[in-house]
């Protein structure tokens, strides 16, 4: 499976953006797809995940309440839609295929390309 992620911009801080990640490939009711994203000079940080055949969701604290996953199997397409977001939101924003619920970036074995989320005052 191949990851590509999109929808990344620039917004003021109240405003909304949505995330996308697009899969090449079959993606097993088994798999995990996550969130994570990296602000310059920080760790990379787990954001949201949901599983692909349940659609068990998880988030980071950070996020609760305004930032949602979802995903559309017949699209093989996760989404992150991110509203009321504020500039501690900026970082680059990582899509990422794993086995487990996890919030541990080593537990995920495909990586998308970075999508940049830029959040402004």
């Amino acid at each position: 499976v191949q990851l590509q992620a999109s929808g990344g911009g620039l917004v003021q801080a109240g405003g909304a953006l949505r995330l996308s990640c697009a899969a090449a490939g079959r993606t097993y009711s088994s798999s995990v797809l996550g969130w994570f994203r990296q602000a310059p000079g920080q760790e990379r940080d787990f954001v949201a995940l949901i599983s692909w055949g349940a659609g068990h969701t998880m988030y980071a604290d950070s996020v609760k309440g305004r930032f949602t996953i979802s995903r559309d199997k017949a699209e093989n397409t996760v989404y992150l839609q991110m509203n009321s977001l504020k500039p501690e939101d900026t970082a680059v924003y990582y899509c990422a295929k794993g086995r487990y619920r996890s919030k541990a970036s080593e537990d995920y074995d495909t990586w998308g390309q970075e999508t940049l989320v830029t959040v402004s005052s």
